[in-house]
């Protein structure tokens, strides 16, 4: 038992060190979506890059487990 406690908390680190980054992952590549999104004057075309931008932050919640799902923002201005 006393080898099981720190085990299973160096294990949970490491799992929270790689949803870690892949949160800051999917938040740059999110945030490069939205910036095209914004540079864009065609607005179906802004609408769809603000939505993929979403997906892809959704996406990064649901891979910590729903961790981060439920605060994950809706950043498009187009809606």
């Amino acid at each position: 038992m006393k080898m099981y406690v720190p085990a299973m908390a160096a294990l949970a680190a490491l799992a929270l060190a790689a949803c870690s980054n892949q949160d800051k992952a999917a938040e740059t590549k999110a945030d490069a979506l939205e910036s095209q999104a914004a540079a864009t004057p065609n607005e179906a075309q802004e609408k769809a890059l603000n939505a993929q931008a979403d997906a892809v932050e959704q996406q990064a919640g649901n891979a910590d487990g729903g961790a981060t799902t439920a605060n994950t923002p809706d950043s498009s201005p187009s809606k």
